[in-house]
């Protein structure tokens, strides 16, 4: 049986892959991805609408763990996200709350300021 911890270490890596489709399957059918400076977004059919918009500029990421801490169903990650974009590169440090549920992500919370991805998208 995979642990929580291991099926977010999993996603985590992911991304790496850049793909939509593969990263939504992570989650329930009916989870929620929430980047707290904006909306959350619900249903595993418009998490993949929603990553495919945003990583379309991406052309490379790598997200590098610093902390990881699981207990029961919540599982949470501090880290830096290392992407290239075709608009520039960023390195934006987050944290993430994820809440599994049988195997999947129920809910997922990133917390980073937006202005430090918006400002180095801009060079500012």
């Amino acid at each position: 049986m995979t642990s929580n911890l291991q099926i977010i270490q999993a996603f985590i890596g992911a991304w790496s892959r850049l793909d939509a489709s593969e990263l939504s399957g992570y989650f329930a059918e009916d989870g929620v991805y929430h980047n707290i400076p904006t909306s959350p977004v619900a249903g595993r059919e418009n998490i993949r609408q929603f990553i495919a918009g945003f990583i379309k500029p991406w052309t490379h990421t790598d997200w590098v763990i610093s902390n990881i801490l699981a207990e029961g169903d919540t599982v949470m990650v501090e880290r830096l996200d290392r992407t290239r974009t075709v608009a520039g590169d960023v390195d934006l440090p987050c944290v993430g709350v994820f809440v599994l549920k049988e195997g999947k992500i129920a809910v997922w919370r990133d917390y980073f300021d937006m202005s430090t991805y918006r400002n180095a998208l801009t060079g500012t």
